[in-house]
Protein backbone atom coordinates (compact mmCIF):
# COMPACT_ATOMS: atom_id res chain seq x y z
CA UNK A 1 0.00 0.00 0.00
CA UNK A 2 1.00 3.65 -0.37
CA UNK A 3 1.43 5.61 2.83
CA UNK A 4 -0.62 8.81 2.54
CA UNK A 5 1.11 11.92 3.95
CA UNK A 6 -0.37 13.50 7.06
CA UNK A 7 -2.39 16.52 5.97
CA UNK A 8 -3.29 19.54 8.06
CA UNK A 9 -6.56 21.24 7.03
CA UNK A 10 -6.80 25.03 6.88
CA UNK A 11 -7.20 26.72 10.25
CA UNK A 12 -10.50 28.38 9.27
CA UNK A 13 -12.25 25.03 8.63
CA UNK A 14 -14.52 23.80 11.42
CA UNK A 15 -13.41 20.46 12.88
CA UNK A 16 -15.75 18.20 14.89
CA UNK A 17 -14.49 14.93 16.36
CA UNK A 18 -16.74 11.97 17.17
CA UNK A 19 -16.64 8.46 18.55
CA UNK A 20 -19.07 6.16 16.77
CA UNK A 21 -20.77 3.10 18.25
CA UNK A 22 -23.83 0.95 17.73
CA UNK A 23 -26.40 -0.58 20.06
CA UNK A 24 -28.12 -3.61 18.59
CA UNK A 25 -27.13 -2.35 15.14
CA UNK A 26 -28.48 1.19 15.64
CA UNK A 27 -25.73 3.81 15.23
CA UNK A 28 -24.75 6.50 17.70
CA UNK A 29 -22.36 9.26 16.71
CA UNK A 30 -21.15 10.74 20.02
CA UNK A 31 -19.73 14.22 19.47
CA UNK A 32 -16.42 14.39 21.33
CA UNK A 33 -15.19 17.92 20.54
CA UNK A 34 -15.66 20.88 18.27
CA UNK A 35 -19.40 21.49 18.77
CA UNK A 36 -20.18 25.01 20.08
CA UNK A 37 -21.16 25.55 23.71
CA UNK A 38 -24.87 25.22 24.47
CA UNK A 39 -26.10 27.66 27.14
CA UNK A 40 -29.12 26.98 29.32
CA UNK A 41 -29.99 26.10 32.91
CA UNK A 42 -32.05 23.05 31.86
CA UNK A 43 -31.55 20.42 29.20
CA UNK A 44 -34.72 21.58 27.47
CA UNK A 45 -33.24 25.10 27.27
CA UNK A 46 -30.04 23.67 25.79
CA UNK A 47 -32.13 21.67 23.32
CA UNK A 48 -34.03 24.77 22.28
CA UNK A 49 -30.80 26.74 21.82
CA UNK A 50 -29.32 23.95 19.68
CA UNK A 51 -32.47 23.86 17.53
CA UNK A 52 -32.41 27.62 17.01
CA UNK A 53 -28.67 28.16 16.43
CA UNK A 54 -27.00 24.90 15.39
CA UNK A 55 -29.50 22.93 13.38
CA UNK A 56 -27.15 23.31 10.38
CA UNK A 57 -24.51 21.32 12.28
CA UNK A 58 -27.05 18.61 13.08
CA UNK A 59 -27.83 18.30 9.39
CA UNK A 60 -24.16 18.29 8.43
CA UNK A 61 -23.32 15.51 10.92
CA UNK A 62 -26.43 13.35 10.51
CA UNK A 63 -27.17 13.74 6.79
CA UNK A 64 -25.09 12.75 3.79
CA UNK A 65 -22.23 12.92 2.89
CA UNK A 66 -21.05 12.38 6.51
CA UNK A 67 -24.06 10.38 7.64
CA UNK A 68 -27.23 8.92 6.15
CA UNK A 69 -31.01 8.98 6.53
CA UNK A 70 -30.89 6.67 9.57
CA UNK A 71 -27.93 8.19 11.42
CA UNK A 72 -28.32 9.07 15.09
CA UNK A 73 -26.15 11.27 17.31
CA UNK A 74 -25.59 12.62 20.80
CA UNK A 75 -24.02 15.70 22.37
CA UNK A 76 -22.87 15.48 25.98
CA UNK A 77 -23.32 18.60 28.09
CA UNK A 78 -22.60 19.60 31.65
CA UNK A 79 -25.22 18.20 34.07
CA UNK A 80 -28.03 20.52 35.13
CA UNK A 81 -28.70 18.75 38.44
CA UNK A 82 -26.46 18.72 41.53
CA UNK A 83 -25.91 14.94 41.43
CA UNK A 84 -25.85 14.49 37.65
CA UNK A 85 -22.82 13.10 35.84
CA UNK A 86 -23.68 14.64 32.46
CA UNK A 87 -26.47 15.95 30.32
CA UNK A 88 -27.25 14.78 26.80
CA UNK A 89 -29.00 15.93 23.66
CA UNK A 90 -29.95 13.42 20.98
CA UNK A 91 -30.11 14.29 17.28
CA UNK A 92 -31.36 12.53 14.15
CA UNK A 93 -32.53 13.19 10.60
CA UNK A 94 -35.46 15.40 11.65
CA UNK A 95 -34.22 17.29 14.69
CA UNK A 96 -33.40 16.91 18.39
CA UNK A 97 -35.29 14.21 20.31
CA UNK A 98 -36.23 14.11 24.00
CA UNK A 99 -34.82 10.73 25.02
CA UNK A 100 -33.13 7.72 23.39
CA UNK A 101 -32.59 4.34 25.02
CA UNK A 102 -30.11 2.90 22.53
CA UNK A 103 -28.24 6.21 22.76
CA UNK A 104 -28.01 5.94 26.57
CA UNK A 105 -26.59 2.43 26.26
CA UNK A 106 -24.02 3.49 23.63
CA UNK A 107 -22.90 6.71 25.31
CA UNK A 108 -22.41 4.91 28.64
CA UNK A 109 -20.39 2.19 26.88
CA UNK A 110 -18.22 4.78 25.13
CA UNK A 111 -17.89 7.04 28.17
CA UNK A 112 -16.91 4.17 30.46
CA UNK A 113 -14.43 2.64 28.01
CA UNK A 114 -12.59 5.93 27.34
CA UNK A 115 -12.48 6.93 31.01
CA UNK A 116 -15.06 9.72 30.95
CA UNK A 117 -17.09 7.73 33.47
CA UNK A 118 -14.53 5.95 35.73
CA UNK A 119 -15.50 2.35 36.44
CA UNK A 120 -15.86 1.79 40.18
CA UNK A 121 -16.53 -1.95 40.28
CA UNK A 122 -18.66 -4.58 38.65
CA UNK A 123 -21.47 -2.02 38.41
CA UNK A 124 -20.95 1.72 37.91
CA UNK A 125 -23.92 4.07 38.14
CA UNK A 126 -24.10 7.09 35.80
CA UNK A 127 -26.79 9.74 36.29
CA UNK A 128 -27.80 11.42 33.04
CA UNK A 129 -29.94 14.53 32.57
CA UNK A 130 -32.06 14.22 29.39
CA UNK A 131 -34.74 16.51 27.94
CA UNK A 132 -37.33 14.00 29.17
CA UNK A 133 -35.90 13.86 32.70
CA UNK A 134 -33.38 11.92 34.79
CA UNK A 135 -32.13 8.58 33.49
CA UNK A 136 -29.98 6.42 35.76
CA UNK A 137 -27.74 3.99 33.88
CA UNK A 138 -25.51 1.19 35.11
CA UNK A 139 -22.38 0.00 33.32
CA UNK A 140 -21.92 -3.72 33.98
CA UNK A 141 -18.24 -4.55 33.47
CA UNK A 142 -15.87 -7.47 33.79
CA UNK A 143 -12.09 -7.10 33.64
CA UNK A 144 -12.40 -3.51 32.44
CA UNK A 145 -14.80 -4.24 29.58
CA UNK A 146 -18.39 -2.96 29.71
CA UNK A 147 -20.37 -6.00 28.66
CA UNK A 148 -23.85 -4.59 29.18
CA UNK A 149 -25.61 -1.35 30.08
CA UNK A 150 -28.95 -1.11 31.84
CA UNK A 151 -30.89 2.04 32.62
CA UNK A 152 -33.85 3.11 34.70
CA UNK A 153 -35.82 5.29 32.36
CA UNK A 154 -38.07 8.26 33.00
CA UNK A 155 -41.61 7.40 34.18
CA UNK A 156 -43.46 5.70 31.34
CA UNK A 157 -47.20 5.32 30.93
CA UNK A 158 -50.11 4.31 28.73
CA UNK A 159 -51.97 7.48 27.77
CA UNK A 160 -54.67 6.15 25.43
CA UNK A 161 -55.71 2.53 25.14
CA UNK A 162 -57.32 0.65 22.24
CA UNK A 163 -57.71 3.62 19.93
CA UNK A 164 -58.95 3.36 16.34
CA UNK A 165 -58.05 5.63 13.46
CA UNK A 166 -58.77 5.53 9.72
CA UNK A 167 -55.43 5.63 7.92
CA UNK A 168 -55.38 6.56 4.21
CA UNK A 169 -54.49 3.51 2.14
CA UNK A 170 -54.86 1.14 5.09
CA UNK A 171 -58.30 1.59 6.62
CA UNK A 172 -59.13 1.14 10.30
CA UNK A 173 -56.00 0.74 12.46
CA UNK A 174 -56.09 0.03 16.19
CA UNK A 175 -53.30 1.37 18.40
CA UNK A 176 -52.22 2.35 21.90
CA UNK A 177 -50.58 5.71 22.63
CA UNK A 178 -47.85 5.49 25.26
CA UNK A 179 -44.85 7.44 26.55
CA UNK A 180 -41.42 5.96 27.27
CA UNK A 181 -39.34 9.12 27.01
CA UNK A 182 -41.21 10.09 23.85
CA UNK A 183 -44.72 9.36 22.61
CA UNK A 184 -45.30 6.48 20.19
CA UNK A 185 -48.31 4.91 18.53
CA UNK A 186 -48.02 1.16 19.26
CA UNK A 187 -49.65 -1.00 16.60
CA UNK A 188 -50.05 -4.78 16.70
CA UNK A 189 -49.70 -6.03 13.11
CA UNK A 190 -52.16 -8.87 13.80
CA UNK A 191 -55.17 -6.89 12.53
CA UNK A 192 -56.90 -6.83 9.14
CA UNK A 193 -55.43 -3.53 7.92
CA UNK A 194 -51.87 -4.76 8.48
CA UNK A 195 -51.97 -8.37 7.31
CA UNK A 196 -49.35 -7.62 4.63
CA UNK A 197 -46.81 -6.18 7.09
CA UNK A 198 -43.71 -8.30 7.78
CA UNK A 199 -41.16 -7.23 10.40
CA UNK A 200 -37.78 -8.36 9.13
CA UNK A 201 -34.75 -6.89 7.37
CA UNK A 202 -36.12 -7.69 3.91
CA UNK A 203 -39.28 -5.62 4.34
CA UNK A 204 -38.04 -2.38 5.89
CA UNK A 205 -39.39 -0.18 3.07
CA UNK A 206 -43.03 -1.31 3.50
CA UNK A 207 -42.60 -0.89 7.27
CA UNK A 208 -41.47 2.71 6.72
CA UNK A 209 -44.45 3.42 4.47
CA UNK A 210 -46.99 1.92 6.88
CA UNK A 211 -45.37 3.44 9.95
CA UNK A 212 -45.30 6.94 8.50
CA UNK A 213 -48.90 6.71 7.28
CA UNK A 214 -50.01 5.79 10.79
CA UNK A 215 -47.83 8.47 12.38
CA UNK A 216 -49.25 11.21 10.16
CA UNK A 217 -52.84 10.05 10.76
CA UNK A 218 -52.41 10.00 14.55
CA UNK A 219 -50.71 13.41 14.48
CA UNK A 220 -53.62 14.83 12.51
CA UNK A 221 -56.18 13.40 14.95
CA UNK A 222 -57.09 14.70 18.40
CA UNK A 223 -54.08 16.38 20.12
CA UNK A 224 -52.55 14.92 23.25
CA UNK A 225 -50.38 16.25 26.06
CA UNK A 226 -47.90 14.96 28.60
CA UNK A 227 -49.70 15.01 31.99
CA UNK A 228 -46.80 16.94 33.57
CA UNK A 229 -47.70 19.86 31.31
CA UNK A 230 -44.34 20.12 29.50
CA UNK A 231 -45.25 21.28 25.99
CA UNK A 232 -41.82 20.27 24.62
CA UNK A 233 -42.84 16.62 25.05
CA UNK A 234 -46.21 16.93 23.26
CA UNK A 235 -45.36 15.38 19.91
CA UNK A 236 -45.58 11.96 18.33
CA UNK A 237 -42.06 10.65 17.77
CA UNK A 238 -42.98 7.56 15.79
CA UNK A 239 -44.92 4.37 15.19
CA UNK A 240 -43.92 1.03 16.70
CA UNK A 241 -45.16 -2.01 14.79
CA UNK A 242 -45.38 -5.13 16.98
CA UNK A 243 -45.33 -8.82 16.10
CA UNK A 244 -46.35 -11.05 18.97
CA UNK A 245 -45.02 -14.51 18.00
CA UNK A 246 -41.38 -14.44 16.84
CA UNK A 247 -39.20 -17.20 18.39
CA UNK A 248 -38.87 -19.32 21.57
CA UNK A 249 -37.60 -17.26 24.49
CA UNK A 250 -38.52 -13.99 22.77
CA UNK A 251 -41.59 -12.11 23.96
CA UNK A 252 -42.13 -10.25 20.69
CA UNK A 253 -40.49 -8.37 17.85
CA UNK A 254 -41.03 -4.74 16.97
CA UNK A 255 -39.76 -2.05 14.62
CA UNK A 256 -39.79 1.65 15.37
CA UNK A 257 -40.37 4.07 12.48
CA UNK A 258 -39.55 7.50 13.88
CA UNK A 259 -38.62 11.09 12.99
CA UNK A 260 -38.82 11.49 9.20
CA UNK A 261 -39.00 7.79 8.31
CA UNK A 262 -35.95 6.57 10.23
CA UNK A 263 -35.84 2.84 10.98
CA UNK A 264 -34.42 1.83 14.35
CA UNK A 265 -32.18 -1.22 13.98
CA UNK A 266 -32.39 -1.83 17.73
CA UNK A 267 -35.60 -2.71 19.60
CA UNK A 268 -35.73 0.98 20.70
CA UNK A 269 -35.09 1.67 24.39
CA UNK A 270 -37.78 4.31 24.79
CA UNK A 271 -40.12 2.17 22.70
CA UNK A 272 -39.54 -0.86 24.91
CA UNK A 273 -40.18 1.37 27.94
CA UNK A 274 -43.56 2.36 26.54
CA UNK A 275 -44.35 -1.25 25.74
CA UNK A 276 -43.58 -2.28 29.32
CA UNK A 277 -46.02 0.40 30.50
CA UNK A 278 -48.71 -0.89 28.11
CA UNK A 279 -48.30 -4.55 29.08
CA UNK A 280 -48.27 -3.68 32.79
CA UNK A 281 -51.39 -1.51 32.51
CA UNK A 282 -53.21 -4.31 30.66
CA UNK A 283 -52.22 -6.96 33.21
CA UNK A 284 -50.02 -8.80 30.70
CA UNK A 285 -46.79 -8.26 32.67
CA UNK A 286 -45.96 -8.44 36.35
CA UNK A 287 -43.67 -6.31 38.50
CA UNK A 288 -40.00 -7.33 38.01
CA UNK A 289 -40.92 -9.82 35.29
CA UNK A 290 -38.25 -9.65 32.56
CA UNK A 291 -39.10 -9.97 28.88
CA UNK A 292 -36.89 -9.95 25.79
CA UNK A 293 -37.90 -7.97 22.71
CA UNK A 294 -36.29 -8.33 19.28
CA UNK A 295 -35.71 -5.70 16.62
CA UNK A 296 -36.16 -5.81 12.85
CA UNK A 297 -32.64 -7.30 12.57
CA UNK A 298 -33.20 -9.62 15.58
CA UNK A 299 -30.97 -7.77 18.01
CA UNK A 300 -32.51 -7.80 21.48
CA UNK A 301 -33.17 -5.69 24.59
CA UNK A 302 -34.44 -7.04 27.88
CA UNK A 303 -36.87 -5.03 29.94
CA UNK A 304 -38.74 -5.14 33.22
CA UNK A 305 -41.08 -2.99 35.29
CA UNK A 306 -38.85 -1.91 38.18
CA UNK A 307 -41.45 0.09 40.11
CA UNK A 308 -44.85 1.75 40.01
CA UNK A 309 -45.20 5.52 40.08
CA UNK A 310 -47.49 8.30 38.87
CA UNK A 311 -47.19 11.12 36.35
CA UNK A 312 -49.61 13.99 36.78
CA UNK A 313 -51.99 11.68 38.63
CA UNK A 314 -51.80 9.05 35.87
CA UNK A 315 -50.59 5.51 36.73
CA UNK A 316 -47.06 4.99 35.43
CA UNK A 317 -44.04 2.74 35.81
CA UNK A 318 -40.28 3.02 36.11
CA UNK A 319 -38.95 0.74 33.34
CA UNK A 320 -35.49 -0.82 33.23
CA UNK A 321 -34.03 -1.63 29.81
CA UNK A 322 -30.79 -3.49 29.15
CA UNK A 323 -28.64 -3.96 26.04
CA UNK A 324 -25.13 -4.08 24.61
CA UNK A 325 -23.16 -1.55 22.56
CA UNK A 326 -19.89 -1.64 20.63
CA UNK A 327 -17.48 1.10 19.55
CA UNK A 328 -17.00 1.19 15.77
CA UNK A 329 -14.69 4.11 15.06
CA UNK A 330 -13.29 7.58 15.66
CA UNK A 331 -13.71 10.46 13.21
CA UNK A 332 -12.62 14.02 12.71
CA UNK A 333 -15.11 15.66 10.38
CA UNK A 334 -13.99 18.70 8.42
CA UNK A 335 -16.23 21.49 7.18
CA UNK A 336 -14.97 23.27 4.09
CA UNK A 337 -16.96 26.54 3.96
CA UNK A 338 -16.98 26.37 0.14
CA UNK A 339 -18.58 22.90 0.07
CA UNK A 340 -22.30 23.42 -0.51
CA UNK A 341 -23.14 19.69 -0.47
CA UNK A 342 -21.15 19.29 2.72
CA UNK A 343 -23.89 21.23 4.51
CA UNK A 344 -25.97 18.06 4.30
CA UNK A 345 -28.54 16.40 2.07
CA UNK A 346 -30.65 13.24 2.14
CA UNK A 347 -31.15 10.76 -0.67
CA UNK A 348 -32.91 7.66 0.64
Amino acid sequence: MINIPIWTPPDHWLKISTIDAHTGGEPLRLIASGFPHLPGSTILEKRQYARQHYDHLRRALMWEPRGHADMYGAILTDPVTPDGDCGVLFLHNEGFSTMCGHGIIALVKVGAQIGLFPLTGAETIIRIDTPAGRVTATAHQREGVVERVSFLNVPSFLLRRDQMINVPGLGAVYYDLAFGGAFYAYVDIDQPALQAVVIDDRHQSPCIEVGMRIKRAVMAAEPFAHPDGDADLNFLYGTILVQRDPAPGIHSRNVCIFAEGEVDRSPTGTGVSGRLAIHYAKGELGLNQTITIESIIRSAFSGRVAAETQVGGLPAIIPEVSGTAYITGQHTFLFDPDDRLGQGFLLR
